[in-house]
């Protein structure tokens, strides 16, 4: 915000947040840019894997892993997941990965 210029009161929690924690703070909108992206992937895993009917161990065995990397790769703070494991993941529940690359200059909800 700029110096001189007065804000219009809100009671808007997200506006609140959005003022308070990352207003003027583009290392932060770029943390929470990344944290949404990882929630955003282990949420997609979970609910396809529910989808399918499966639990983490049966998905596990058909992708080649351990239940504890797929109980990690479902984890919204988890930040290592792969490209090849994504493909492993979706060949086991017959689907694919799509990959799109969007501007930089596209911001995250709250930003």
């Amino acid at each position: 915000m700029k110096k001189g210029t007065r804000r219009t009161p809100t009671t808007d929690a997200v506006e609140i947040i959005r003022r308070r924690y990352y207003e003027g703070r583009p290392e932060r909108i770029v943390g929470l840019a990344e944290a949404e992206a990882n929630d955003t992937v282990a949420r997609k895993i979970c609910k396809l894997r529910k989808r399918a009917g499966l639990t983490q161990q049966q998905l596990a065995k058909r992708v080649g892993t351990t239940t504890s990397v797929i109980s990690r790769l479902e984890d919204a703070d988890y930040e290592g997941h792969s490209l090849a494991m994504l493909r492993r993941i979706a060949s086991a529940l017959n689907k694919r990965v799509e990959l799109r690359f969007v501007s930089a200059g596209r911001t995250t909800k709250l930003a």
